[in-house]
């Protein structure tokens, strides 16, 4: 009789697991969908050793890093704001596309109501080329019935912002060859709209390896004349500022209307190298002063700094002012600078400290003076040394 007393034991263990089982939360299927994190595997752990024994079982001696005194360390370095970053000189602002339409030679009769840049609209070709071409001098006055010649080739429309530097290199021809096509002068100011004559295909077709190279190359003719950014057509350049702070690269920048009439030393010191031929068909565009590597340079003359930067590296670091009239000055070798493009400096104020010839290691400034593009022998526009 003692059989059925078992089984109902183990019937009321089966129910009393089932009634346990069905008070436990069930698992939200969502959650058994997601993946279990993977956990390092654990080592067996030693057998636990009763308390007392613990209590019981010596400390071990201390080793020879705990018996050392603590020295605190240095306190960390403070954290430093990053050095603001310099704009980009204002050729590399706008990449240009080359888009230029080519313009086969014709004639156009002026009608009424034409000016010469509706004309440029309706044929393609550059208005200052058409009245080049014609004799047309300013303010460009055209009569009803006048024939035109519309000169043919091929023409790029400048776009606002856009500077001759960066429009020569989207087709990959020198900008002082495009400037000499379209005889550009002082100022060098480029207009939104304004449609520039380039080589033909024919001429970059026959262009040398070096010529070719040439094109992306800049020299201080480039950033005299090509390196300010289209005017938007009644755009009016910015008035120089009197703080170090740079002007927009995206905003042309104005310059003197007059030269005052005076150049001074940038610094004192022997000439290391003079004006002219240095032989090896090489030449000197400017003269080599002797001076200590950081020794204030100041400009030599009134004037707006049109550029700051290190674009040409026979040059190192290099500013030009400008100061009116198609005069500028240049110092190159610069090794710290004080002010920034669209700044107005007065003779005499301190615009870099000089640093050394990237060549040679030694210290000097290099500095030029230039009426245009030309470069003029300084030493017959400066003081006497005595």
């Amino acid at each position: 009789m003692a059989l059925p007393v078992r089984r109902s034991t183990a019937a009321a263990l089966t129910a009393a697991l089932m009634l346990t089982s069905a008070c436990i939360p069930a698992v939200d299927r969502a959650e058994t969908r997601r993946p279990a994190p993977s956990a390092p595997a654990r080592a067996k752990s030693p057998p636990r050793m009763p308390e007392s024994a613990q209590a019981a079982r010596p400390a071990p001696p201390p080793t020879a890093a705990e018996m050392q005194p603590v020295v605190p360390g240095p306190p960390p370095p403070p954290v430093s704001e990053a050095a603001p970053t310099p704009p980009p000189p204002a050729w590399q602002v706008k990449v240009v596309a080359p888009a230029a339409v080519e313009v086969v030679p014709s004639t156009y009769v002026v009608k009424k109501g034409d000016t010469l840049r509706g004309i440029s609209e309706a044929t393609g070709a550059g208005s200052e080329t058409i009245a080049r071409v014609n004799n047309i001098a300013a303010p460009f006055k055209i009569i009803v019935g006048q024939k035109l010649k519309i000169p043919g080739g091929r023409y790029h429309k400048v776009g606002k912002g856009e500077t001759g530097i960066a429009i020569s290199r989207a087709y990959g021809v020198e900008w002082t060859r495009i400037a000499q096509l379209n005889e550009l002068e002082e100022p060098y100011v480029l207009r939104e709209g304004q449609r520039l004559m380039l080589p033909s295909q024919k001429e970059v077709a026959g262009m040398s390896a070096d010529q070719r190279a040439a094109a992306f190359r800049l020299d201080i003719e480039d950033l005299i004349s090509g390196s300010e950014p289209a005017l938007a057509t009644r755009e009016k350049p910015a008035a120089p500022v009197s703080t170090p702070k740079p002007v927009a690269p995206t905003v042309p920048v104005a310059e003197p209307q007059r030269f005052a009439g005076r150049f001074d030393w940038p610094v004192r010191g022997p000439i290391l190298r003079g004006f002219g031929s240095i032989g090896s068909g090489q030449r000197n565009d400017g003269i080599n002063i002797g001076v200590a590597q950081g020794s204030p340079v100041a400009a030599a003359a009134d004037g707006v700094v049109a550029y700051v930067g290190q674009d040409i590296p026979a040059y190192g670091t290099l500013i030009l002012l400008r100061h009116g009239d198609g005069w500028i000055s240049a110092y190159g070798y610069a090794d710290s600078i004080t002010v920034s493009r669209g700044q107005k400096v007065v003779r005499g104020q301190t615009i870099a400290k000089s640093g050394v010839s990237p060549y040679s290691g030694q210290p000097q400034l290099h500095f030029e003076i230039r009426n245009g593009l030309k470069p003029v022998n300084p030493a017959n526009y400066l003081s006497s040394r005595s």
